[in-house]
């Protein structure tokens, strides 16, 4: 599962006090600042920055060029009362950007035994990230955003501060959650929501202007938000028409896509058992 990293002195110990398990592998080009601990089975990629104080509990992988900031704790056991003090994992990708008190818990055998955490992702302070949490690419988490266990981010969502997302929900691919939002059920893609309970507003417009979605898709999207979210039409006949106007339009289908697993799914949430 793991590359085969290298335990050289090319680690750069800025400062004293830095505790390395022995069976912690650390990459080259790596700085540590004082009082980081490193626990047992940790693996710190090449070109890492682990500025003071921070801590990798255990069984924790980071990819090439993280960097974690002061009070954030990595590898914590999974705050779950099933868990029987099975080995679980926390797999970091690439050149994320993990700021103060962060929390990332590793998962459980009823979850795969991993919390994954893709790459290029900007996870501000205090955040929590529970067990077998996935999360892919280039997400933004504002300050004290709460994940529950088992929570899927796909790429490009962001959230707005103090957001709290209930265990086995989903968020779609480039959707917005805006702050203090008390999301239950699966956020629908390229959707903006917000509110306690949340929901669905508009399409996030500016985040998909910022990732170059055309006026084309734009268009296809705001029409699917008035078919989907705001008319009285059955989700059936909403789709059958969104489609014959749309149905060119890949994102169009990935929208459907989703809201059609969120139903199959339990409670508002495709992948609650």
């Amino acid at each position: 599962m793991f590359w085969s990293s290298r335990k050289t002195e090319e680690v750069s110990f800025r400062y004293e006090n830095v505790y390395i398990h022995p069976t912690a592998e650390i990459g080259v080009d790596v700085e540590l600042g004082p009082f980081t601990y490193i626990g047992p089975n940790c693996r710190v990629g090449d070109g890492c920055r682990l500025h003071n104080n921070v801590t990798l509990v255990g069984n924790s992988a980071l990819g090439e060029g993280n960097e974690v900031f002061p009070g954030a704790v990595i590898g914590a056991v999974p705050q779950d009362k099933k868990y029987q003090g099975e080995e679980t994992w926390v797999v970091i990708g690439a050149r994320n950007i993990i700021r103060e008190c962060v929390t990332v818990n590793t998962g459980t055998l009823l979850g795969g035994s991993v919390t994954r955490i893709g790459s290029r992702n900007l996870i501000m302070a205090s955040c929590h990230i529970a067990h077998d949490c996935i999360l892919e690419d280039d997400i933004t988490m504002a300050n004290n955003v709460l994940l529950g266990g088992h929570v899927r981010v796909e790429r490009n969502a962001s959230f707005g501060g103090l957001a709290a997302v209930h265990h086995y929900v989903t968020v779609g691919q480039h959707a917005f959650v805006g702050g203090l939002a008390r999301v239950t059920q699966d956020v629908p893609p390229f959707m903006l929501v917000e509110g306690n309970p949340v929901r669905v507003w508009s399409i996030n417009k500016v985040g998909l202007k910022r990732s170059g979605f055309s006026p084309k898709v734009l268009r296809a999207l705001k029409d699917a938000h008035r078919i989907l979210f705001r008319s009285k039409m059955a989700r059936k006949e909403a789709a059958d028409s969104l489609l014959l106007e749309h149905g060119a339009v890949e994102e169009v289908h990935q929208l459907l896509e989703f809201l059609a697993a969120t139903e199959r799914g339990n409670q508002g949430r495709a992948r609650q058992p």
